[in-house]
């Protein structure tokens, strides 16, 4: 399958559903696009990933440069029907977070954004804020990787984006 971002091949991953979600599907393909770092899930296959596949996608978007490619929303078109992908704001628990949809076939997220849905990167609380600059004076942005100063700011000046934790350990 092509990118709807930039067109290039995409790589088919094979991984297990999450037991008991649908009876008959043990098995989810998934389309990845390392040069967009980003991800095409059929209909709701995001929903239906184990916990053990979606850590298997969180150690390969790790394992990533950083993308020279912008996802360019004027260009954007269902790999399916060709139609038009809007973007949808979301949230899971107090962090936002967007993927680009095709109302009958799937949608399109950014690796950094399928970290939010599945809480592996979660908004810091006031209180957690409070905690972190206790210890820590300056942080780095996980959406832009600009500096963050904790005593100033509790959101990126730069891309405007709160405060987030990576928390592998409350996922294993």
């Amino acid at each position: 399958m092509k990118c709807p971002n930039c067109q290039a091949e995409m790589t088919t991953m094979t991984l297990d559903a999450r037991p008991g979600a649908v009876t008959h599907i043990t098995v989810l393909d998934i389309d990845v696009c390392m040069g967009c770092q980003a991800i095409w899930f059929d209909a709701h296959d995001s929903n239906l990933l184990s916990q053990g596949a979606s850590l298997k996608l969180m150690k390969l978007i790790g394992e990533q440069p950083a993308s020279g490619n912008v996802v360019r929303p004027e260009l954007l078109q269902c790999p399916r029907c060709s139609g038009r992908l809007p973007l949808i704001h979301d949230l899971q628990g107090n962090t936002k977070f967007s993927y680009w949809r095709c109302s009958e076939h799937g949608r399109f997220i950014g690796f950094l954004d399928f970290l939010r849905e599945k809480s592996f990167i979660h908004t810091l609380s006031t209180k957690e804020i409070a905690d972190l600059s206790q210890h820590i004076q300056m942080v780095n942005c996980v959406n832009c990787g600009a500096p963050i100063d904790l005593s100033n700011s509790s959101v990126c000046s730069h891309c405007g984006s709160p405060i987030s934790l990576v928390d592998v350990k409350s996922k294993l």
